[in-house]
């Protein structure tokens, strides 16, 4: 007959060999929640190797890695020519057994609460996943343009530094670090900013930046005005925020600050929401007259404006233009960008420049959502604006995606003549292509991602006026170019011949 201990393992261990965790591993962690939970009790004697691994039909290889994985953590002792014995550490808490549960079922984690929690429509997640070879987005850089091995010499450089758990283990801060004077300096040259370290704050993520502003502006039911077609993320953290979204109309010019001024009356608006080179997802640019005009509203009006320059650093042709903000004498704009985005993720940061009032606010904020910050980021990132690698990064990855641009633009011409219009923007690393006629994007969508092209809903726009899309190109080279159009003129030929017309 089995032992009790070799019927209770097989009730408890189950392992998967397609899973990228190992055999042993698994099996290890099983055995150790056991003696947790008081199944397998202190001094009890465990299978021999050869025993347990016909048990489980794996190799004996195998189960002495189990059990040495077991003893290097101190859940067993193995005493040659006598066996395997269960050790109890020192427990700092009371161990639980599941008792309401089956033996077998004491890994199986429940999938919902049993309290009540209020769930958000707001942030419902805009995720979508393909099998696609081939994906359009709204104008993400490509990382494949990241100086990978520049970098790893520069971490490992600052990694090494003397200074850096000082840093790190500072308790208190009486000045300004060397990360905000170097940004400050960075912004005041570039942007046209007369601002100080006070000034600013830094943060994750552009996103992490709109949150922190809109605690700090929005309450229930107060009205943001954004462009009639407008970014879905900001609105969802607007609309999280408790605000009473208002849509404005868009043209050639930008915002119409006129409609504003028509429709609105003192008082009534919390903040309008623009940004400041590319209206997204549009890419139009708003005019000089009309930021004048929006500057002279927001102070007669008592309205903030948040200005999202999400892409300031792709400007391919002509001067870049200087922010709303730089212009701002009486502190009614609250400037959003991003720093390092020719850069892999982990290392662009995202920042907030406001007058300072309002930064002493944020910081606070800051200091619960992002306590502990990222020193080694932020040691990097000074010493690439101090010795001018961030400049030149971005100046040599504006030539490529330039180039990548001017190809799209030529494909679009070829294969979607008379099909589409679009013009060819300034800046950015994407393209307003509107359709002449409608048809069903969900349909041509459908139809793409049959043939390898992933089209996401969060780059469609259709409604009763518009038939468009937001197509990002900056992430896709030449040749992946053409292979992308070429798909979606052969998904567009089958929506068209089927009729599936608007």
């Amino acid at each position: 007959m089995n032992s009790p201990v070799n019927d209770l393992l097989k009730q408890l261990i189950h392992f998967d060999k397609c899973n990228s965790q190992p055999v042993y591993i698994q099996i290890a962690q099983q055995v150790i929640n056991a003696i947790q939970r008081g199944y397998l009790s202190k001094g009890t004697v465990l299978p021999g190797t050869r025993v347990l691994s016909g048990m489980l039909k794996i190799h004996r290889n195998t189960v002495v890695a189990v059990y040495d994985e077991l003893a290097s953590q101190g859940w067993v002792e193995i005493i040659p020519n006598k066996g395997t014995f269960v050790l109890m550490p020192e427990q700092t808490t009371a161990a639980i057994k599941a008792s309401a549960q089956q033996i077998d079922q004491v890994y199986e984690y429940s999938k919902i609460t049993g309290f009540p929690f209020q769930s958000s429509f707001n942030l419902a997640s805009t995720l979508q996943v393909t099998k696609a070879k081939y994906s359009i987005n709204d104008g993400s850089p490509d990382l494949r343009l990241h100086p990978v091995y520049q970098f790893s010499r520069w971490y490992s450089a600052a990694m090494k530094r003397k200074t850096l758990i000082p840093k790190w283990d500072r308790t208190s801060q009486s000045s300004h670090s060397a990360f905000e004077t170097q940004l400050c300096n960075y912004l005041n040259a570039t942007r046209g900013f007369h601002i100080k370290p006070s000034n600013l704050i830094s943060t994750r993520s552009t996103e992490m930046s709109l949150y922190i502003v809109s605690q700090l502006l929005i309450k229930q039911n107060d009205v943001v005005l954004v462009g009639r077609l407008s970014n879905y993320a900001s609105n969802m953290i607007f609309q999280q925020a408790g605000a009473n979204i208002k849509t404005i109309p868009v043209d050639k010019k930008g915002l119409d600050i006129d409609y504003i001024k028509t429709h609105f009356v003192k008082g009534s608006i919390r903040c309008v929401y623009i940004c400041s080179h590319r209206d997204y997802p549009t890419t139009t640019t708003l005019s000089a007259e009309r930021r004048l005009k929006l500057l002279e509203l927001a102070k007669a009006y008592q309205f903030a404006i948040i200005e999202d320059d999400y892409d300031y650093d792709f400007q391919f042709e002509g001067s870049t233009m200087l922010p709303m903000a730089s212009a701002d004498a009486n502190g009614m704009v609250i400037y959003l960008g991003k720093l390092g985005q020719s850069l892999f993720p982990s290392f662009q940061t995202g920042f907030v420049v406001a007058p300072e009032s309002l930064i002493s606010e944020a910081k606070n904020y800051l200091q619960l959502l992002d306590k502990q910050g990222d020193i080694l980021q932020e040691q990097i990132l000074s010493e690439l604006i101090y010795e001018g690698e961030i400049y030149r990064f971005m100046k040599k990855n504006i030539v490529v995606y330039k180039q990548r641009r001017d190809c799209l633009c030529m494909y679009l011409k070829t294969y979607f003549d008379g099909i589409l219009s679009f013009e060819i923007p300034s800046g950015g690393l994407a393209i307003w292509l509107q359709f002449k006629f409608n048809i069903s994007l969900v349909k041509l969508a459908e139809e793409a991602e049959k043939n390898g092209l992933f089209l996401p809903k969060t780059i469609l726009y259709q409604d009763k006026e518009t038939c468009a899309i937001r197509f990002g190109f900056g992430h896709l080279n030449e040749q992946e170019i053409e292979a992308v159009i070429k798909k979606l003129k052969g998904a567009f030929q089958i929506v068209s011949s089927n009729n599936d017309l608007f």
